[in-house]
């Protein structure tokens, strides 16, 4: 049912409305899309129209922006977007404190401090501090690698672990590797790309290289993971749902004391041959039932990229449903 929802911005402050509104109201127009429906304003007083629940996430939103701008000159399209996804989650409160009281677990990096947006990167992060080996399964754009990376290098720079091995496997996604210019490392690189874009994001560039350079930190195709033990290592793999059975198990099996293990992969995207199970949904078959296994599913949901990601996400779930 349509209601109508009025409320006030205080401190009655025109600058500070004019830069949330934003230009041309593109700040307005982005909040009535995302929540289906009409935002209109005279100076510090605010008229909603639309179903019950999204004028209240709206009047949440709006003042939430509003105090943000109090000490920022604007807030980015991608921050109201990550912002508008917790509301819509009910992740935070109505009220302009919505992030006191809640505790929630920030990583420490040379580059940034990395904080979780939402129920389910909060769930993945104390899942990660709390076990040995951890899954994070979901769609694209969700954080999963994003997150463990930062993990990884939280640790790394606290002396919790002496290095960081993150890892692909290098399955082609509608591409054959043997037509690619160059030799197998040149061949192998860009599927490793993600994996250095979120090193450079929380090491910066330099310092990524001078770790890599130093052994610090290994970047490598799963292939490279076969006969090794790693001690006091923090191991990632990404992509795990193109892992056949044989690769998971001999990835599963190679760290030893003092190491930290975690999977990411989207169910969606298998990119293996029809005739091949995957290795992820053969490992999390098989592990389900021990403790020390940590399991996160995102879903389209904690989409944090553009919104048209989480839309394109949701598409594809209605598709594969019907």
């Amino acid at each position: 049912m349509e209601k109508s929802l009025r409320f006030n911005l205080d401190p009655d402050d025109q600058d500070r409305i004019n830069r949330l509104c934003g230009p041309t109201n593109s700040t307005l127009k982005q909040i009535e899309e995302a929540l289906e429906i009409k935002i209109s304003n005279r100076g510090s007083k605010f008229k909603v129209r639309g179903n019950s629940p999204n004028t209240s996430a709206a009047e949440t939103v709006l003042k939430g922006l509003y105090q943000k701008l109090e000490k920022k000159t604007l807030v980015p399209p991608e921050e109201i977007h990550l912002y508008l996804r917790e509301v819509m989650n009910q992740n935070s409160s109505t009220d302009a404190s919505s992030n006191q009281g809640n505790e929630k677990i920030t990583l420490k990096t040379p580059k940034t401090l990395v904080s979780p947006k939402g129920k389910n990167q909060q769930k993945y992060l104390e899942v990660i501090s709390n076990k040995e080996l951890v899954f994070g399964i979901g769609p694209a754009g969700t954080g999963k690698t994003y997150l463990a990376v930062a993990a990884a290098v939280n640790e790394l720079i606290t002396g919790k672990v002496e290095k960081v091995v993150v890892t692909r496997p290098a399955v082609e996604a509608g591409e054959k590797l043997g037509f690619l210019p160059g030799d197998l490392s040149q061949k192998v690189d860009p599927y490793l790309r993600p994996l250095y874009d979120a090193l450079f994001q929380t090491l910066g560039f330099k310092e990524t290289y001078k770790l890599i350079e130093n052994n610090v930190i290994e970047i490598a195709p799963l292939a490279f993971m076969r006969g090794r033990t790693l001690n006091k290592s923090f191991i990632i793999l990404d992509e795990g749902q193109n892992t056949t059975p044989e690769q998971m198990k001999m990835f599963l099996t190679r760290f030893g004391y003092g190491s930290k293990v975690i999977v990411t992969g989207d169910l969606t995207q298998i990119d293996l041959p029809k005739d091949i199970t995957s290795g992820l949904i053969h490992a999390l078959d098989i592990l389900r039932e021990l403790e020390d296994v940590g399991l996160v599913r995102f879903s389209s949901k904690d989409v944090a990229r553009h919104s048209l990601v989480q839309k394109i996400v949701e598409a594809y779930e209605k598709f594969k449903s019907r």
